[in-house]
């Protein structure tokens, strides 16, 4: 991508993408992190051919998305969590078979590449299941594995493991790492919101917001962008944390509810900080319950060059 930019018209107009300059190597799982709203499905659905660009240019294998989309399309796949693909009335066998031969992939393949699929996403007991009569959960796992049954050489997987369950999610990573090893060139773009995912998958990740590349690099080394700031976890009774992002020394800051409380990550400029950090928890009628001080995550990176957390 080469100063990359998506514009959605409008009573107002909305700069979705700005200027992005990026490249994705071959044989790499590249990783996007962002807010929502920072542009990163824009982004993907540019690259799938989906969307134009309203200026810069952007090749996929090869190619330029805007003149050679038909090369593109017949090389890639994409998969986007929460997406409702396939028909009711066919069996998720038959939704498979479907989908490849849109593809072109012959019979004999599509039929043994389906079986394996199912087998690996623990779908082979609800093969011949009709789609509308099998959970949401279900239905994602038959999304994912119609975007492998083609065996792109590049896919774009989207929030591929949304409201799945861990053990779901855990089964599709270890897929995903396999699924690249098998064979040299293939090549997966993914976005997502677990941070753990990011970390434990990305060979490198880029950070975007407000449709702006802010940070590119491993996972390692976007840790050790947090450099001399302090990292902590606190757990606190229920109350409203975001008065505390704007306290001095407070570079980032992200909350969450963990099991009735209140779970606050923070990178603070130093540790002297943590005390008014603390004040503004007790002034606000809440209780701290734990603290401690942790190893910089890559959640603590991205707070720091985004300014907030990733939810």
């Amino acid at each position: 991508m080469r100063s990359l930019s998506r514009v959605f018209s409008g009573r107002r107009d909305t700069l979705a993408l700005d200027n992005v300059d990026l490249t994705v190597e071959e044989g790499e799982l590249f990783g996007l992190l962002g807010p929502n709203g920072a542009g990163k499905t824009t982004l993907i659905k540019i690259l799938c051919t989906l969307l134009l660009p309203s200026s810069g240019t952007a090749r996929v294998l090869g190619h330029d998305v805007d003149v050679d989309a038909r090369h593109i399309r017949r090389r890639i796949n994409m998969v986007s969590g929460g997406e409702i693909s396939g028909y009711g009335l066919l069996t998720i066998r038959e939704n498979l078979w479907m989908f490849t031969q849109f593809y072109g992939v012959p019979g004999k393949v599509a039929r043994e590449r389906i079986d394996t699929l199912l087998e690996a996403f623990g779908l082979e007991d609800k093969a011949d299941a009709k789609l509308r009569t099998v959970s949401t959960g279900q239905r994602q796992r038959m999304n994912i594995i119609r975007g492998f049954a083609t065996d792109p050489e590049l896919i774009f997987l989207d929030e591929p493991t949304l409201g799945l369950d861990v053990a779901t999610s855990i089964a599709i990573r270890k897929y995903v790492r396999n699924w690249l090893g098998e064979r040299d060139g293939r090549t997966m773009v993914l976005t997502t919101h677990h941070m753990k995912e990011a970390d434990e998958l990305c060979d490198r990740i880029a950070i975007i917001d407000r449709g702006r590349i802010v940070a590119v690099d491993t996972p390692a080394g976007l840790k050790r962008q947090v450099g001399s700031g302090s990292s902590f976890l606190m757990e606190t009774t229920t109350f409203d944390p975001a008065p505390l992002s704007s306290l001095p020394g407070v570079r980032g800051l992200t909350a969450r509810p963990l099991d009735g409380h209140l779970q606050i990550r923070m990178v603070l400029d130093d540790e002297s900080a943590i005390a008014d950090v603390i004040s503004g928890v007790v002034s606000s009628g809440a209780r701290v319950i734990g603290l401690s001080k942790s190893e910089p995550t890559l959640e603590d990176a991205f707070m720091q060059l985004v300014g907030r957390g990733l939810e």
